[in-house]
């Protein structure tokens, strides 16, 4: 999905394949569950080196090109894709589309009712719900670069996404991405 909205929107891209049972991108670094338990149970100097390694690096460079737009006159428009489990702790997560924002911030909450309009336009049998299954406020990178970064620069959104949709190779997948780059071009405009 992130590559083909960076590519149709003309907007950079900075993505990882790191895996959450190495190291969480998205947690704050005094977070209890950055790691995974087996990480956890590794040295210090191990851990050290995969934040060094995967945390950092990634971190940096889309602070970075927040910092960019922002120099350059623009308000950054910052998309935090991720997925969620269909079922947690044995309940059914009720949603296809989740759009995470803190409720704090207007530009946000407004951007999001916007882009879930625009989804459910497009696709009216997604279950789009906004600040599920996650609250926006929670610890994670779009509240780390809310605090570097005032409301009128700087407005963060986390996409998620119920992993039961996501299939490579799978059409139903690509016309999803499809719908969704759609959605969030008709919001940005």
């Amino acid at each position: 999905m992130a590559g083909s909205a960076a590519i149709k929107l003309a907007a950079p891209l900075v993505k990882s394949t790191t895996s959450r049972l190495l190291v969480d991108l998205n947690r704050s670094l005094h977070h209890p569950r950055i790691f995974a338990p087996a990480v956890r149970a590794a040295p210090a100097a191990v851990r050290r080196g995969i934040v060094e390694n995967y945390y950092v690096p990634f971190r940096n460079e889309a602070e970075s090109l927040i910092r960019e737009t922002i120099a350059g006159g623009r308000r950054a428009v910052h998309l935090s894709c991720h997925s969620f489990t269909p079922i947690l702790d044995g309940i059914e997560r009720n949603a296809d589309i989740g759009l995470l924002y803190h409720p704090a911030h207007h530009q946000e909450a407004d951007f999001c009712k916007r882009w879930q309009y625009s989804i459910k336009t497009l696709a009216p049998t997604l279950k789009v719900r906004r600040n599920y299954p996650y609250a926006g406020k929670n610890d994670g990178f779009t509240r780390y670069l809310r605090l570097c970064f005032a409301p009128c620069h700087y407005l963060g959104v986390e996409l998620e996404i119920n992993q039961r949709l996501v299939r490579e190779e799978d059409e139903d997948w690509t016309d999803l991405r499809n719908i969704l780059i759609e959605s969030l071009r008709i919001t940005l405009n």
